[in-house]
């Protein structure tokens, strides 16, 4: 068990949320029932398949969420679960390093960094919006952008 495991299941514990292994749907690695206080993966998956469900749900849990008819809302659920497991993932000096040694790949990082492409992409995501420099038009790999401004 890596370090950032351990730090994915102490929040289970912390939130008193169970994690359970039990097939689901085929287009399902995971759910959340937050009446339940439970996490349902689905067993067989290899390491960072699993580190990067286990903390994408484990964001549902913190935010409470429940699914709901409304697709922008579930939609702004899944981002937002996404991009918390994103900063519980990526240590953002590993993230730097591997950024310049992959050219800003996401696949090559996300190998690296054990965890799947999306959580790369959505750690990417947020490097877009945050920090004291806003980056238009924003393409793949380092330093690619049409302008940035200073913000701070």
């Amino acid at each position: 068990m890596t370090p950032i495991d351990k730090h994915l299941l102490d929040i289970a514990d912390a939130l008193d949320v169970r994690i359970d292994y039990k097939p689901l749907s085929p287009d399902r690695d995971g759910q959340y029932v937050h009446a339940r206080k439970v996490i349902h993966l689905r067993p067989g998956m290899h390491a960072r398949h699993h580190r990067s469900v286990l903390a994408h749900e484990l964001a549902h849990a913190v935010f409470g969420d429940v699914p709901s008819k409304f697709g922008p809302v579930n939609a702004k659920q899944e981002r937002r679960a996404e991009e918390w497991a994103a900063l519980q993932l990526i240590d953002l000096n590993e993230y730097r390093y591997l950024e310049h040694a992959y050219g800003g790949s996401p696949a090559g990082i996300a190998l690296e960094l054990g965890v799947m492409t999306s959580i790369v992409k959505a750690y990417q995501g947020l490097l877009l919006r945050i920090g004291d420099t806003t980056y238009l038009d924003a393409g793949m790999g380092a330093g690619q952008w049409r302008h940035r401004i200073e913000v701070a």
